[in-house]
């Protein structure tokens, strides 16, 4: 069975958050950490993992993803918030 995640991402400062989806969550996040591809995350600096959700079809983890990225920031905020009030790193280095 194949897992996807939809996850969010901030920087130091939590004044930047960043939506996406993996099947592959530790590799992915490591590779925000290394800035090994151009882009915002690392124009950003958005290395820190602080919220995820966890799906076994491929097609709910990209609807769920695109419903994210559509929403507000502070919809973003209130789902970290609601699981994570810290922030907390979830996957740490």
């Amino acid at each position: 069975m194949h897992c996807y995640y939809v996850y969010i991402l901030t920087n130091q400062n939590h004044t930047v958050v960043y939506v996406g989806v993996t099947n592959d969550l530790t590799r992915r996040v490591a590779e925000h950490r290394e800035a090994q591809h151009k882009g915002f995350t690392k124009r950003y600096n958005l290395n820190k993992l602080i919220y995820f959700e966890e799906y076994t079809d491929a097609k709910a983890a990209i609807a769920r993803e695109k419903q994210m990225k559509a929403g507000s920031r502070q919809k973003k905020l209130d789902l970290v918030n609601s699981t994570n009030p810290d922030w907390a790193e979830l996957l740490p280095v």
